[in-house]
């Protein structure tokens, strides 16, 4: 893949900014009266991995003009080194817009981890590509990979609209698209035709297509067989002839990945990877992991594939990156990977804890 060598961005999103609330000490949600606040968006969470090790990300988003949440949200941005665009909406009242609650327990042992999405009057649901100077962003300064998920582009008409204006200009301007498909199911429902449509068009567009079997079953019409069930060796083998089918209807891209998860505890996963490059199939065989909070492993992931993709490394090695990059955003309370540098997630790729000194 030809990556931009001169772009101001290593990688920018479109993203709806909100916030994700925690118990304390892996306690529930129902039973706590101590929670840790953070700002999040799966978009950025993948761009997490290039802004931690110094080079510069964009979220293209809204925010709640005047709020406190959205100052906070701004804030954090800034500290991770994610710059940001996008209009400040008037609240419009106590009942008007703001930003998303992600209410989660990280679970303990067989009590599973719970999440509860409070999104009504989500402001990042009315973005449009109008907010943005696209010539300016992509033509004089320039981003080398421009990173849409199936959560946004599935959220609103708006933001379905605003994926594909986005995604074209990404094209006409040299810039890799990177799509990770994220099907879910309330997002789609009574909007499954005009969905079906715009994510073939962003993934006839894309360079990168990440997401399970289920995902290219839902999301783009792939026949297949039922995902759930099967030992992860039996996934490895089925997701390989999926994507043999994708690459048929889908060859302007170059990279079909996905991760591989078993559940032994909410403490514990088997954490494995596939990816197919260049023609050829890459495997990290799923391994054991101790897990801190699962959510976000996956955004890790690909923000390690997509990190190795903007340094110009070999396809295995996007893999073991993005393979260690999800397990340390694993091993955080964060729902993101934050590596203080290269070494670190190598080490964790290695299975290297030893101390450093």
């Amino acid at each position: 893949m030809d990556v931009k060598c001169n772009a101001k961005y290593a990688i920018a999103c479109v993203t709806s900014m909100g916030v994700r609330i925690t118990p304390a000490d892996r306690m529930a949600v129902h039973n706590s009266n101590q929670f840790y606040m953070q700002a999040t968006s799966a978009e950025t969470n993948v761009l997490n991995v290039a802004s931690s090790l110094g080079h510069e990300c964009l979220a293209l988003t809204r925010f709640v003009e005047g709020s406190p949440i959205a100052a906070f949200i701004k804030s954090q941005l800034r500290a991770r080194n994610i710059a940001y665009e996008g209009r400040d909406v008037p609240q419009g009242g106590p009942w008007g817009y703001r930003h998303q609650f992600n209410v989660a327990d990280s679970g303990f042992g067989l009590r599973a981890p719970r999440v509860w999405n409070d999104r009504a009057g989500e402001v990042g649901r009315t973005l449009s590509a109008d907010d943005f100077d696209i010539e300016r962003i992509f033509g004089q300064e320039g981003v080398a990979i421009l990173h849409l998920s199936g959560l946004i582009a599935a959220m609103s008409p708006e933001t379905t609209q605003c994926c594909l204006a986005l995604a074209r200009a990404a094209k006409e301007y040299g810039t890799l698209v990177s799509f990770d498909l994220n099907y879910r199911a309330t997002f789609w429902k009574g909007r499954e035709a005009e969905l079906a449509a715009a994510f073939h068009e962003i993934a006839s567009a894309a360079d990168i297509l990440v997401g399970n079997e289920e995902d290219f079953q839902l999301c783009l019409g792939f026949k297949g067989p039922e995902a759930g069930g099967k030992d992860l060796n039996a996934k490895i083998e089925s997701f390989k002839g999926m994507i043999e089918q994708v690459r048929a209807k889908y060859p302007n891209a170059s990279a079909y990945a996905t991760t591989l998860r078993q559940v032994v505890s909410a403490n514990e996963h088997l954490w494995g990877a596939i990816l197919w490059a260049d023609g050829e199939w890459y495997v990290e065989q799923p391994r054991p992991i101790p897990v801190m909070d699962r959510i976000g492993g996956g955004d890790g992931f690909s923000g390690g594939l997509l990190y190795g993709v903007y340094q110009c490394w070999e396809p295995e090695k996007w893999l073991g990156f993005g393979w260690a990059s999800g397990v340390l955003a694993a091993s955080s309370l964060n729902d993101y990977a934050e590596p203080a540098d290269e070494k670190q997630v190598w080490d964790v790729y290695a299975g290297n804890a030893r101390v450093q000194r």
